[in-house]
């Protein structure tokens, strides 16, 4: 998605870098959600998008970086081929999902957001997060300095999901880096996010693909797209118990983590998404709950 050139902006550098472009994979500038997914869009089934840089961000009273932004949503709008396209609104802090501190949930993010003016006030929005009581208390727990504090924004198409997934390359639990462990349940992921429902639990053996082993639980809540965001409603009585995932799909989900984290070279921690039957990469970062000797530990084959 070569689209930079044509962003309107009062600066040296693009305030504006696509996924998949080689200038999108510089955490200084996109953070590290942002960073690991440009680098990876090339290759693994990220949904088109694109991020406003941290110093444009941190100029944004001196700069115009309004109708920048909105340039590139009306980019993506072509791109995508629909008019006003719900995206994500993701918080992507320079200093998140690192090996030591993973900021997970400590941003904000906002999803099926649609319009310019939708998007100009979740933008907004993120920044402040980062000031939040809780993301400040985060920092001060894993000895970061609060005035440090510097975010990117990250804007994509968003994924209807119809099945949303964690997936671990590492048990996460009890260390075993010979199980990969997956986590799922219907709709987008926020239900899981804000604990409102207890996902399904899958576990698979590296290198031993009739190996599965499945948790099935009560899924009674699920979260939808809705016209104006996002609405938490009931699972259809039928789904609650059904399981989320085929062994097809789990074994396509094992083999992408297994490549990914040989690709970034620590085990993974994997946001994900089905939808009409294709998987997209949501965001990837390290695992920072492993222990030393279990990040260390070789896989038994």
């Amino acid at each position: 998605m070569s689209l930079i050139a044509s962003e309107p902006f009062n600066s040296h550098q693009p305030p504006i870098r696509w996924l998949g472009e080689a200038d999108c994979c510089d955490p200084a500038q996109v953070g590290g959600k942002a960073g690991n997914l440009g680098r990876l869009a090339r290759n693994y089934p990220v949904p088109p998008g694109f991020c406003l840089t941290a110093d444009a961000l941190a100029q944004r009273r001196q700069t115009d970086y309004q109708e920048t932004l909105l340039h590139a949503y009306a980019l993506l709008e072509q791109f995508v081929g629909q008019a006003e396209p719900g995206v994500a609104v993701r918080s992507s802090g320079i200093d998140e999902d690192g090996k030591s501190a993973s900021f997970a949930g400590q941003y904000e993010t906002f999803l099926n957001v649609r319009g310019a003016g939708g998007v100009l006030a979740a933008v907004e929005r993120c920044l402040h997060s980062a000031f939040a009581p809780r993301a400040l208390d985060y920092r001060l727990q894993n000895g970061l300095n609060s005035a440090d504090a510097r975010l990117a924004v990250l804007v994509q198409q968003l994924v209807p999901a119809d099945v949303s997934a964690v997936i671990f390359s590492a048990n996460p639990v009890n260390g075993r880096r010979d199980e990969i462990v997956i986590t799922a349940s219907w709709g987008l992921g926020e239900s899981v996010v804000g604990g409102t429902v207890t996902p399904d639990t899958y576990t698979i053996r590296h290198h031993s693909a009739a190996r599965i082993s499945a948790q099935i639980s009560d899924k009674a809540r699920m979260t939808v797209p809705t016209a104006t965001g996002t609405a938490e409603v009931p699972v259809p009585r039928l789904l609650r118990r059904q399981r989320t995932l085929s062994d097809a799909q789990l074994l396509e989900m094992a083999q992408m983590a297994t490549a990914l984290e040989s690709e970034m070279g620590y085990a993974v921690d994997l946001e994900c998404a089905w939808h009409r039957g294709k998987l997209f990469l949501l965001q990837c970062r390290p695992i920072t709950t492993l222990t030393g000797t279990s990040q260390n530990q070789k896989a038994n084959h």
